[in-house]
Order: structure tokens, then C-alpha cells, then sequence
């Protein structure tokens, strides 16, 4: 044991040194301020009355209650059966009110507007964004272009059951990984990215697009059309327009025919009630630019290839 009346002393303030050391450095052995022991030992008395008071002590079948019986699970099941209570009126409307209903009722579109609006921020927005613009691999709902139809009833529908979600009625479509699986070569897909660049009214190798036209008819045109503008009792999407969920650029599009990328919407179905689904359809409507849908016109480098294809495959040979 250190005999404290032999500790040295430091000169300069007189104090006692702790006999510790660093680089010729030697600790002080100064009391802790008052007011942090203060501070300290109400610490200790708070969190004794905490734990009496509050539920604290974790155990075998639970947690202890404390004597203030404080739960915020009941809380929040208190708060929620009073917002409940509040909507009442207008939550019983949204259930029984057809869509069209909600829309053409001023004060109960009101109330859908901010029920959806909620539920979509909540829920929505980690994959379409904020303000519904989506992103790579993620739907715009703002704009005038649906993959499944951009009606009242088809974004209905559409929360209700996903797409590839595991629903029994979940919206189902599929791209094959044409290279990925060995359907076409290299060279052929080079071709189906010059035909598919061709359809969007780009520039595009024209002997390319050429020896596409029949590689498309068979392995495209059952899905999105002969003239590309898509098919959305499959989900295929128009080739023919500006819009492009994975991306423009001849590297994405040759992606998406090797890979065959595919997204999944969850099926909202079980986890809202009819009117908090009828509530965010209405609000996706509102929000969106309404639903276009073009008519199949092919762009003419296309016709001139594909005739020009078809005039090579029909002409005799020796």
C-alpha cells in the first residue's frame, strides 16, 4: 500500500501527484468537481426511481411493469383507436364508396388525398420517391405511361395484388434472359439492341436492324407488338416512347435482353383495408399525368429493314 505522506508533491501547484507518468507528464491527484459529483449521484438516484417507477428489468416472462404501469405499445394502440374514431364517418365511405365515387365527392377525395398521401410516404416513397418520380428500376407514377394500365380501377388493382408479388392474382410478367440462357448469341443480341433503339426513333445501324426484324418477330413481337408499342394485359412495355425503366442507352437496353430484369411490388392486400388501398389509388391518380396509350406506328428505318429482311429471306436460291 502507497503511503500518501510520501507522495511527491508538484511545485508549481502544490498538489499531489497520483505517481502516474507519461513522457516526463505527471497526473495530479485533484478531487472531482463538485458539481459532477452532484450531477453523478442524482444520475444514480434517477435511475432508482426509475426502475421502481417504469417498466425496466427485463426477465423470464417479461419485463417488470413499475408502479406507473407505463406501456407506449398501449399508448400507441390508444392513439391509434382514437385517430380511428375521428375518421370514422369518412373511413366507412372509403370502404363502401366506389373509386369513382371518392373522386366525384369533393370533401371524401379530400379525405383520400391525405389518407393516400400518408400511406405513401409511408410505404411508397422508399421505392417511387418522394414525389412519386421513381427511378432506375422504379416507375414514375407521375407521368402518362402505365405498364398495367393507369385507370382508377388498374392502380387499384394493382396495389392490391403486386406484381410478381406471391398474391394468387398478383400481376405476372416475364422477360426472358436471352443471353444469359443461351436463347441468343452475342451478335444476335448486338442485333436486337440496334432493332429496339431503331423502334424508339433513334439512330441505329441499319444492317443490324435489318437481320433483327425476324429475331424480333419471333422472341419480341408476342409480347410487346409487331410495332413495339407494348401489350398491358402482359406488362410489356411500349419500346416505342421516351420512357425506359433500366434505362436508354444501348449498354442498358442490352442488358435488360441478356439479363432479363424483372422488379417485384409487394401485394398490399393484407397489410391495408380496402379503403386505405382505394385512398392511395386515388392518390397516385391525382397525382399522376393521366394515361396515354400510342398508337403503333413503326418507325420507318424499322418498315424499310424489316422489308428489306423480308425480301432477302424470300428470294430464291440456287
Amino acid at each position: 500500500m502507497t503511503n500518501t505522506s510520501e507522495r511527491e508533491r508538484d511545485d508549481h501547484s502544490g498538489v499531489e501527484t497520483t505517481g502516474h507518468e507519461w513522457d516526463g507528464i505527471k497526473e495530479l491527484d485533484n478531487p472531482l468537481p463538485r458539481w459532477w459529483l452532484w450531477v453523478f449521484y442524482a444520475s444514480i438516484a434517477f435511475s432508482i426511481g426509475y426502475w421502481v417507477l417504469m417498466p425496466a428489468w427485463p426477465g423470464i416472462n417479461g419485463y417488470t411493469p413499475g408502479v406507473l404501469k407505463q406501456s407506449d405499445r398501449a399508448n400507441v394502440a390508444q392513439e391509434l383507436r382514437a385517430l380511428q374514431a375521428q375518421r370514422g364517418a369518412n373511413e366507412v365511405e372509403l370502404q363502401t364508396a366506389s373509386l369513382q365515387q371518392i373522386e366525384a365527392d369533393p370533401e371524401l377525395q379530400a379525405h383520400a388525398m391525405a389518407v393516400g398521401a400518408s400511406v405513401f410516404g409511408d410505404n411508397c416513397a422508399t421505392c417511387h420517391g418522394a414525389g412519386g418520380g421513381g427511378a432506375k428500376g422504379y416507375p414514375n407514377l407521375r407521368d402518362d405511361v402505365w405498364l398495367w394500365g393507369g385507370s382508377l380501377d388498374e392502380i387499384e388493382h394493382t396495389i392490391r395484388v403486386g406484381i410478381r408479388s406471391g398474391h394468387a392474382q398478383t400481376r405476372t410478367s416475364q422477360m426472358p434472359a436471352f443471353g444469359r440462357d443461351g436463347m441468343l448469341d452475342q451478335r444476335q443480341v448486338g442485333d436486337l439492341n440496334e432493332y429496339v433503339v431503331a423502334l424508339s426513333g433513334r439512330q441505329a445501324d441499319r444492317a443490324a436492324v435489318g437481320r433483327a426484324a425476324q429475331l424480333y418477330a419471333d422472341n419480341c413481337a408476342a409480347c410487346h407488338g409487331a410495332a413495339g408499342t407494348g401489350d398491358r394485359a402482359q406488362g410489356a412495355p411500349d419500346l416505342t416512347d421516351r420512357e425506359w425503366l433500366y434505362g436508354s442507352d444501348r449498354e442498358s437496353i442490352a442488358a435488360q435482353i441478356h439479363n432479363g430484369r424483372g422488379g417485384v411490388m409487394p401485394t398490399w392486400e393484407g397489410r391495408f383495408s380496402p379503403g386505405v388501398i382505394k385512398a392511395l389509388a386515388v392518390y397516385v391518380h391525382a397525382n399522376s399525368a393521366g394515361d396515354s396509350h400510342p398508337t403503333a406506328v413503326v418507325p420507318a428505318a424499322v418498315q424499310t429493314a424489316s422489308a428489306q429482311a423480308a425480301a432477302v429471306e424470300a428470294a430464291p436460291t440456287r
